[in-house]
């Protein structure tokens, strides 16, 4: 028996449940068939599962299961931890063997891992150890932004590419599918081919096509591709049906898709209005706030609110907000072609619109190299459990984001956070990369982050800080260039020798990092984003605060 196959068949596996629990006959008769039982990837099983194996095998059925729970990182799809606790009470009885050799990585690594998870309080609890020495410390690097961020990631890959390293046995690895968005653009500008493991570039998501269709529709109504990917795109009642006649319609006439519509009635007109709404809503709006208002009057984000599997996707629409704030702030790249998507040449210039829809063009039709060709792995932790590297790259680790933001209100959600933290840290082989940014974009709007705590329960004499915090922001300095050559957060002007993006420290807050100012002088309070207690306007007269 197989863990792995939990998720398609849960009506099978509760009616094949109720019948053994009901039919005694037939309980015992597969009960004598099988006297051996192995169940592989047990940390994987739910609740279900687990009462359907206490069924099947019998008081005398010899069973085997093998697991880890601290890989067990599948809490959303139901799986349930406990179930290797309970296992070794009701059928181990101490018969339990620890395989805590580690053939893969090197001493250092598995030094992380082993203090980061011992964190957890609910564990069968190992050590990893390997007989490969202690191997390369572990490489920490700190960024101005998440734009920096990826230039450090796309510039190691680069110099290890020089060195022999192939590209396929390095892998970036994030939290979240949205974070993709900055390390593809990066390395598509660096040149270097990419492969997305178990997942969709990011301008080749669903969620994402579906809002660039939209865009398209305002620059180019006769785009009948973009036309019919969203005419009932979020549902609007209109069916394949009055499509067929409308396309007749078109045909007949000689038109487009588009000017059938407004000629037509109906919901088809209906959603011909809505085009023209949105067109005239957002014609004197920047590009970032054009796709913000697409998304929102187009009923995309409605809908993927109300879906129960939708916040990912959310999650990507508002990184295509954040790549055309990117793109504005670059200038419209130079190199984008001055042509529309559709292949044809604008008879004035194009505006910034029509340049991000050719960019987002070029972006999703090169530089994902195919089968065969060596090419860096991209993929999330998830994707990344079972398979391993040479070198790794785990990228976003701030609070927030990993860990996730949803595991504060999850029942024992920062222990799965921490499992997959170490999932991830032992892909790595022989050099294992962690980064966080100080700043990144959301929304379109620069968000200020606090490095990941999972950065501080791991053990100083394994790393190697790239950088130091402490001269991340120059002092006196208005703007700054990054290390990388990304601009860094600006610096307000003021008096107090505190500034934007620095860790403080707060006697009874904890630790937080300052987001915002107001005032001068005696008057002066500063706004610190603190990790466990939220957000507070402090008056610095009186707060007390100290570097962090």
């Amino acid at each position: 028996m197989s863990a792995r196959g939990r998720g398609g068949f849960p009506e099978l596996l509760l009616r094949s449940y109720e019948l053994l629990y009901r039919n005694e006959p037939l309980r015992q008769h597969y009960r004598d068939r099988f006297k051996h039982i192995l169940i592989d990837e047990f940390q994987d099983t739910n609740t279900l599962q687990y009462r359907w194996l206490k069924l099947f095998a019998g008081p005398h059925t010899a069973l085997f299961a093998v697991g880890d729970d601290d890989q067990s990182i599948y809490a959303f799809r139901g799986a349930n931890t406990a179930n290797m606790a309970e296992f070794e009470r009701e059928f181990a009885h101490g018969n339990v063997i620890k395989l805590e050799q580690n053939y893969r990585s090197h001493g250092h690594i598995l030094t992380a891992a082993n203090t980061l998870i011992s964190q957890n309080a609910h564990r069968l609890g190992k050590n990893l150890w390997t007989a490969e020495g202690e191997g390369e410390p572990i490489r920490i690097f700190e960024a101005y932004s998440d734009q920096d961020e990826a230039s450090f990631v796309v510039d190691e890959v680069k110099a290890l590419n020089r060195e022999g390293v192939a590209l396929s046995d390095m892998a970036l690895l994030y939290r979240s599918n949205a974070q993709s968005r900055v390390l593809e653009h990066a390395l598509f500008s660096a040149h270097v081919p990419y492969r997305v493991y178990g997942g969709l570039r990011f301008f080749e998501r669903q969620e994402v096509k579906h809002a660039l269709a939209y865009l398209r529709l305002l620059t180019n109504p006769e785009d009948d591709g973009a036309f019919l990917r969203v005419v009932n795109f979020p549902a609007r009642g209109i069916g394949a049906r009055t499509l067929e006649q409308l396309a007749d319609h078109a045909a007949r006439s000689g038109s487009s898709l588009w000017q059938a519509a407004c000629t037509s009635s109906g919901k088809v007109a209906g959603f011909a209005k809505l085009i023209e709404e949105i067109k005239q809503a957002t014609a004197d709006l920047p590009l970032a706030e054009v796709i913000d208002h697409v998304i929102e009057a187009s009923g995309l984000a409605d809908y993927y609110r109300a879906d129960k599997d939708g916040a990912d996707r959310l999650e990507n629409l508002n990184e295509l907000i954040n790549a055309a704030a990117l793109f504005s702030e670059e200038g419209g790249l130079s190199d984008v072609p001055e042509a529309t998507p559709d292949g044809s040449v604008p008879t004035e210039a194009p505006s910034e619109l029509d340049r991000f829809l050719a960019h987002a063009a070029l972006e999703a039709g090169e530089h994902q190299a195919g089968a065969g060709h060596d090419a860096l792995q991209l993929m999330t932790v998830h994707a990344a459990k079972g398979l391993e590297f040479h070198a790794v790259f785990i990228t976003g680790l701030e609070e927030s984001l990993f860990p996730h933001e949803q595991s504060a209100h999850e029942e024992n959600g920062l222990e799965e956070e921490r499992r997959l933290m170490c999932v991830a840290i032992t892909r790595a082989r022989r050099r294992l990369y962690l980064s966080h940014a100080q700043s990144r974009m959301l929304h379109g709007q620069i968000r200020y982050s606090l490095p990941s705590r999972f950065l501080d329960e791991l053990p100083e004499q394994v790393l190697l800080n790239l950088n130091r915090r402490d001269s991340a922001y120059p002092s006196g300095v208005q703007q700054t260039t990054g290390h990388y050559g990304t601009p860094a957060p600006r610096n307000p002007g003021n008096d107090t020798g505190y500034k934007v993006g620095q860790s403080v420290a707060h006697a009874k807050f904890g630790t937080g990092i300052i987001i915002d100012f107001e005032g001068r002088g005696a008057d002066a309070r500063v706004q610190v984003k603190f990790r466990d207690a939220g957000t507070k306007w402090l008056a610095l007269a009186y707060a007390k605060l100290s570097p962090a």
